[in-house]
């Protein structure tokens, strides 16, 4: 079992394979957290402690007693209002205006299998795997509040969820100002806070501080998950490395506004919570309503950082994302925004189309600038009808001709939005996210419909599906590409607007997925903006970031893959100069940071020489032997490129035999020190042969030594080695 409750201390263990996790139900009724660590027995009650803390006040049950007090003890569902001045899960506001209630324990229950949420994305575990979940009620009775706190346990997968749903029992509406899903309570210890930072062409950049007094806060408050911030947060010792130390990681399962927040307080004691901006948020529920806190997957590792993203690797390659393409091999796309933008004919199409069957390409994704009066990207959104004089012919003939080629065909839309001159806003003004009276904040000439309007839902799921039924369509890059600033609705009170906004596109999501399974939807938002477990679950691969540059993507991957595996990162090989940045770079190193994922190309194959066409297809038939690898493989990161000259990374296969090995020289000096490559993962006591030099080599000297590269002969050279086991 991997859920245990003592009785007779009422404490709940969670075992998974390598991890405990405990907590106990006190005298008072209040659940303290005890531990989450390496997996162990017993139960670990000394870590509470008790003494009088001055200005940390004490609850009323408690009498006399000043050594008890939540401003102290470590607790599994920290609220407002019970003397705990830290930060915390849950702030509720009575039909009064009064904030604040007394949570208690009411009653437990365990049952077989992973919990799902209503209308939210979630873990779930499959039919051959053990789960097993763990549901704890708490109650205030002034309010008639409950909450019941989800627990989900994969233990073969070292992965523990949480999620919370608040429901108002009593006679008179309240409010929830703040809803959090997970905290991890530390009575001791010194750690670092692992965030993801970035903007716009520079996502989840990598940053490690020391945890210091006060809150370390990450979040956003701009309707999508943002290319500001990732939600995802790793709290690790300091002396936590890739292969060795403590970590605990938490990752949201949503693609909305999100808050983590890292605080040490002012006993140097840790707490790290995650759950819903605060932003934009005060959710009314009347009698009988409810409102789930989106899931947290949580997990645990003593192997470093590096088997800590292995776990979520797996996890959201295995537990999240769904359908026939979660485990299916990807086509190869050309997509055709940065070969010709909106700057196109059906010929032009065409005949970048037969260019790219000639190169091994397997589908033609047409981008931005298809549909009518779309000649640049701020106009006509909204209005999904196929420009058939631009085209010269209908969308379904076009897709037709791409198929007579030996081609599949994509299409990419952006289905969210609308633009003021589009005669859909002309018609339906009140479908729109803006504030009555007032003049609306535009971003890239777009306004934000309201998803929660069931007849905005219904629009957009049948906009989608003509297109997808009047013409053979095998793929949609599903773009977003701005964020929520006027939270107004006409149809749900705007403090539930942006909650429900998502409520409503994964909805949409979920209907076309369930009428279109044989369709690869590409999540994307602006690139990277919303690249969240959330997604993932609708959407198996996403568009990693909108810039295309190699060197600048070394990072912007290094970064994704502490949380996010190779399958669902979508890049392609570019042009160069790269359109973004400029930069020169060798089309073999394009290559290598590109094949890190989804693969395909940005690029019009008509402007190629024959010698980049040759490498080209030499390149696609190389990706179809290791895409498998690349996939399904163990990842591992071998340096740290904002700190070292180069950037290198290897793929493991699960039974040890094949080793692919990529790097990349980002800084290149004049006599440079030699660089050498130390893989990980091989299987100890073997030997392992370079596929290409014939040369062997020892496994346990090669991970302990490592091999040098070849001195690059210029910038931004690049290296793949392939290993096999004799």
């Amino acid at each position: 079992m991997s859920v245990e409750y003592d009785i007779s201390t009422r404490t709940f263990t969670l075992h998974t394979k390598n991890s405990t996790y405990q907590m106990r139900a006190d005298s008072f009724g209040y659940l303290l957290h005890l531990y989450y660590g390496r997996r162990t027995q017993g139960i670990t009650d000394w870590v509470l402690t008790f003494s009088d803390r001055g200005f940390s006040g004490n609850p009323y049950d408690a009498g006399n007693d000043r050594t008890y007090s939540l401003d102290v003890l470590p607790q599994e569902f920290p609220i407002q209002g019970t003397g705990d001045y830290r930060n915390t899960m849950l702030e509720v506001r009575d039909a009064d205006g009064v904030y604040g209630c007394d949570l208690r324990y009411s009653g437990h229950e365990i049952s077989e299998g992973k919990y799902s949420l209503k209308g939210l994305p979630a873990v779930y575990a499959n039919p051959d795997e053990e789960a097993q979940t763990l549901t704890i009620t708490l109650r205030n009775e002034r309010l008639n509040l409950s909450v019941r706190l989800l627990y989900g346990v994969l233990p073969d997968k070292d992965i523990i969820t949480r999620s919370v749903i608040v429901r108002n029992e009593g006679t008179r509406p309240l409010t929830v100002m703040k809803l959090c899903s997970s905290c991890l309570d530390f009575t001791h210890g010194n750690f670092d806070v692992i965030t993801f930072h970035g903007r716009h062409m520079m996502e989840r950049q990598f940053d490690r501080q020391p945890l210091h007094h006060g809150s370390q806060v990450i979040g956003s408050n701009r309707g999508m998950s943002s290319h500001q911030y990732n939600p995802f947060i790793i709290l690790a010792g300091h002396d936590a490395t890739e292969i060795s130390g403590r970590c605990w990681g938490m990752q949201f399962v949503y693609s909305g506004g999100f808050e983590a927040a890292a605080e040490l307080d002012q006993f140097d004691q840790t707490r790290v919570i995650m759950g819903l901006s605060r932003e934009k948020f005060a959710y009314e529920l009347e009698t009988g309503e409810e409102v789930i806190g989106p899931e947290v997957i949580m997990t645990f590792s003593n192997e470093g950082l590096g088997k800590l993203s292995q776990n979520y690797h797996e996890c959201i390659r295995k537990n999240i994302c769904r359908g026939k393409f979660r485990a299916s091999n990807r086509p190869i796309v050309l997509n055709t925004w940065e070969a010709l933008y909106c700057d196109f004919n059906g010929k032009k199409i065409i005949d970048v189309a037969k260019e790219a069957k000639k190169l091994g390409v397997d589908m033609l994704v047409l981008d931005d600038g298809w549909f009518l009066k779309r000649d640049d990207d701020s106009r006509a959104l909204g209005d999904w009808v196929a420009d058939e004089t631009k085209l010269g012919c209908t969308l379904s003939e076009l897709a037709r001709s791409v198929n007579e080629l030996g081609l599949k065909f994509g299409l990419w839309v952006e289905p969210e939005m609308v633009s003021e001159d589009s005669w859909l806003y002309r018609e339906h003004p009140d479908w729109v996210m803006i504030i009555p009276n007032e003049k609306p904040t535009r971003g890239r000439n777009q306004l934000v419909l309201d998803l929660f309007h069931r007849d905005v839902r219904e629009y957009i799921f049948e906009a989608v599906s003509k297109l997808l039924e009047q013409a053979n369509i095998e793929y949609l890059k599903w773009d977003y590409n701005r964020s929520i600033n006027e939270v107004y609705s006409r149809k749900t009170k705007n403090g539930k607007a942006i909650y429900n906004y998502m409520l409503g596109l994964y909805e949409i999501l979920e209907r076309i997925n369930s009428r279109y399974p044989d369709v690869l939807i590409e999540g994307c938002a602006g690139g990277g903006g919303r690249f969240d477990a959330g997604m993932f679950y609708y959407t198996p691969q996403i568009w990693c970031s909108d810039n295309t540059d190699a060197i600048d993507r070394l990072n912007i991957h290094y970064g994704t893959s502490f949380g996010y595996p190779a399958s669902v990162l979508s890049a392609h090989v570019s042009s160069s100069p790269n359109h973004q940045t400029g930069r020169i770079t060798p089309l073999k190193t394009r290559y290598v940071a590109a094949m890190s994922g989804g693969f395909g190309y940005e690029l019009n194959p008509l402007a190629l020489s024959d010698d980049e066409k040759r490498e080209i297809a030499s390149q696609i038939e190389q990706y179809r032997r290791d895409r498998t690898i690349v996939s399904d493989g163990l990842y591992y990161r071998l340096s740290n490129p904002a700190e070292e000259a180069f950037c290198a990374w290897e793929y493991v296969s699960e039974d040890g035999t094949n080793v692919l090995v990529n790097a990349a020289v980002s800084l290149n000096h004049g006599n440079m020190p030699q660089i050498y490559i130390t893989p990980r993962g091989l299987t100890s006591g073997k030997f392992y042969r370079d596929v290409d030099s014939g040369k062997v080599y020892s496994s346990d000297a090669l991970m302990d030594s490592g091999f040098p590269l070849k001195m690059p002969a210029r910038d931004f050279e690049s290296y793949t080695f392939r290993f096999k086991q004799l």
